[in-house]
């Protein structure tokens, strides 16, 4: 998943690392969190289409649940690794704890490529992973979601399987299900629009109007894509978008600087976020290298794809006139990057902040599932700016009382919020 220069768990815990010493925290603290509480790896035999029987590797980190049932999404990619699901499970729990919901952190993996799998062969993959796990999951301990390369579709198929095995019905056992079959209106909008919503708060305090704004966005699956809706409503204009090409093995950018049209652009775009380049051409569209997104001329560095994507190698190509860099993916920025980016003084939304919506709104739908009583979309929406503005404003007065980075404010807070909830149950 991430470039071999970098472990993403040892990342994580080197972020863990800085704050525990800001906080100070005791070392009994420190060796729980620093860890995961429970992993499972597991061998998920599938017969595929053309009879054979293939072997898939899968993964379930459950990182605490001090705070909460586990929560986390489940993720297909033929780069898994355990290190990235370490590294992401912790980072949900710091993720639920900065917006303040009552949820732990997990998070799951499977050693797979959809794109060269039938919808019968990953049918097969879901329903294999539940029977895997079926027992250290649930309602009440931990509630999976989609990820990378999984769907609505994928998560129903997982439900169906833990409802099966169990012999009753149990909606809230895992979020992003399809909408009238317990899902929640919204929920595909919501970690794009989250993203938004601290973007549209940060421009406020910069007192910048969002109308002279440019951006540039990395990735252009659902993430990207409705950060770039809500990004245009209020009036910025994305000049580039970048995108990983199935055929080519390799990424592109794409490029139009009088602002591109997200409508026309998702017209010639595959369920997998990737833009045919040769309709992106015909429609006038400049097709640069993958990288070129992090390059331009703007004012807004949106990262919206996987994790390790501003590193040392790239961070200096970063234009001068960007001043807000708001991560949609999940660790986006290596340490080292990092340090750069905070020397340079551009206002930070970090991962466990920026990209909180999708798990906000997976928290509502886990609440109407088991109550069974389904809310509006507007409400949703409005439910999730309200927790998102919360959650920034939190971190934002920290950062300024305290002179702290942006990143390290926001840890500072999630991070004492989890320590203090195993404190209390008497862990530590």
């Amino acid at each position: 998943m991430a470039d071999k220069a970098y472990n993403p768990f040892e990342m994580a815990q080197a972020q863990f690392d800085n704050v525990a010493d800001v906080l100070k925290i005791d070392e009994a603290t420190r060796k729980l969190l620093r860890y995961n509480l429970r992993e499972y790896h597991v061998s998920i035999p599938v017969r595929m289409d053309d009879g054979s029987v293939e072997i898939f590797r899968g993964f379930r980190v459950q990182h605490n649940d001090a705070r909460g049932p586990a929560k986390g999404g489940i993720r297909f990619h033929p780069m898994e690794t355990i290190d990235t699901v370490r590294a992401l499970a912790m980072w949900m729990t710091w993720k639920c704890a900065v917006v303040d919901i009552p949820l732990g952190g997990a998070k799951g993996g499977v050693v797979c490529d959809p794109h060269n799998l039938s919808m019968r062969d990953q049918e097969q993959i879901c329903r294999g992973w539940v029977r895997q796990l079926s027992k250290d999951m649930g309602p009440l301990n931990d509630i999976p979601a989609p990820d990378v390369m999984t769907s609505a579709q994928h998560m129903l198929w997982m439900l169906d399987e833990f409802e099966t095995i169990h012999g009753q019905k149990f909606p809230g056992f895992i979020t992003g299900k399809p909408v009238g079959m317990g899902g929640s209106l919204g929920r595909k909008e919501a970690t794009g629009y989250g993203v938004i919503f601290t973007v549209r708060e940060t421009l406020k305090e910069l007192n910048i109007p969002p109308a002279d704004t440019t951006a540039s966005v990395q990735g252009f699956g659902n993430v990207a894509q409705y950060a770039i809706e809500l990004y245009q409503q209020i009036w910025g204009k994305v000049i580039c978008v970048s995108c990983w090409d199935q055929k080519d093995q390799t990424s592109y950018s794409f490029r139009k600087i009088d602002g591109i049209d997200l409508e026309e652009l998702t017209s010639i775009t595959d369920r997998f976020g990737g833009i045919d380049k040769k309709k992106a051409k015909e429609i006038g569209y400049e097709v640069l290298p993958g990288d070129a997104w992090i390059e331009q001329e703007v004012d807004i560095l949106i990262p919206a794809a996987l994790e390790t994507q501003i590193t040392k190698e790239n961070v200096n190509k970063i234009s001068y006139r960007v001043k807000i860099i708001a991560e949609g993916a999940n660790g986006p920025t290596t340490p080292e990057a990092d340090k750069v980016i905070s020397e340079r003084d551009i206002f930070m939304i970090p991962d466990l902040l920026a990209n909180a919506g999708g798990v906000t709104c997976s928290y509502f739908e886990q609440v109407q599932s088991n109550m069974n009583y389904f809310w509006e979309k507007d409400e949703v929406l409005g439910k999730l700016d309200t927790k998102m503005t919360s959650a920034f404003a939190a971190v934002s007065e920290l950062a300024r009382n305290k002179k702290l980075y942006m990143r390290d404010a926001a840890y500072v807070i999630a991070i004492g919020r989890v320590a203090q909830a195993c404190k209390d149950r008497g862990w530590v």
